[in-house]
């Protein structure tokens, strides 16, 4: 039996797309079935409690948030991550070769008769303010990633992190109107139950100008916005808090309860061939058919 698999710790927070065993492929059923129907998408739904500005209990606010599948959540995931850290890259980085350094046209001693190894340039990559073999050069670093995948790795991303480590809060930015101060949003941080020294991400529809030079300079915690909302920030968050308008704004915009042109785009329907009959179908509005030789899926 071979030994149990060590515990891998992670960068970001442990959420639980990034702990779920991989499972393996499977592949499209050749038997008698007329039609395989399968949900591209599911529902996370939590409930979170509801605190006021003094950290007492009042409520209870509920998350309703598409997900990916258990068995594609961490691929899709990991692919918004990666494209949205490759597209702020700005691919600037430029190093000169030996022919683009200046000088370097004269040989510097003769080819024979000197007991040294020949040259040809003084801009050689061997010496010091020589060119740079293989170095960077500008380039596009960008990739593309399709609308809706990238919504789906940031539904899925907050609705595992939120299951376990959200929460809610009320409304507090009149409760600087006097000025910033950052000794009390710490003291609400602790009535929260949230550590200061630990990170966290804040959420609220509008940044008022006191709170904003409140948390300013706490170094733990990101304060953003529905315009700033981002997939890293999310992950690596080890608590997430929102208000009761993002908290709606989030339900709306990545809820399950979205158009049913939507759902519609976002299910999956594959007809497999019976008794040599070839039957079509759609995968994601894409035509597909059976093939004649070995009853796999083909577009047309």
């Amino acid at each position: 039996m071979p030994p149990p698999l060590p515990t891998i710790s992670l960068s970001f927070s442990s959420s639980s797309i990034f702990l779920q065993p991989l499972q393996p492929r499977r592949r499209l059923s050749t038997s008698p079935s007329t039609l395989v129907k399968k949900s591209a998408v599911r529902s996370e739904l939590a409930t979170l409690p509801v605190l006021s500005f003094s950290g007492e209990r009042v409520g209870e606010a509920f998350f309703d948030l598409k997900a990916a599948p258990l068995d594609t959540a961490r691929a899709v995931v990991h692919r918004g991550l990666i494209t949205d850290q490759q597209n702020a890259r700005r691919g600037t980085a430029s190093t000169l070769t030996r022919g683009e350094v200046r000088g370097g046209g004269k040989k510097p001693y003769p080819q024979k008769k000197t007991g040294r190894a020949r040259r040809g340039s003084q801009r050689t990559p061997l010496r010091p303010g020589g060119g740079v073999v293989f170095g960077p050069k500008p380039r596009d670093w960008s990739i593309k990633i399709n609308r809706k995948e990238k919504r789906l790795a940031l539904s899925t991303a907050i609705a595992s992190a939120a299951a376990a480590d959200a929460l809610v809060v009320e409304d507090f930015g009149d409760q600087f109107r006097g000025g910033p101060k950052t000794r009390d949003f710490v003291a609400a941080m602790r009535r929260w139950g949230l550590d200061p020294k630990k990170k966290s991400m804040f959420l609220m529809m509008e940044v008022p100008d006191n709170v904003r030079l409140s948390c300013r300079n706490i170094g733990t915690l990101k304060m953003l916005t529905p315009r700033t909302l981002n997939l890293f920030d999310v992950l690596n968050s080890e608590k997430l808090v929102f208000t009761k308008d993002s908290l709606d704004y989030l339900n709306a915009m990545y809820g399950d309860r979205g158009s049913s042109e939507e759902d519609d785009d976002e299910e999956e329907q594959v007809f497999v061939a019976v008794g040599g009959v070839q039957t079509f179908g759609t995968l994601n509005r894409v035509p597909y058919r059976a093939c004649g030789r070995c009853n796999r899926m083909v577009p047309v």
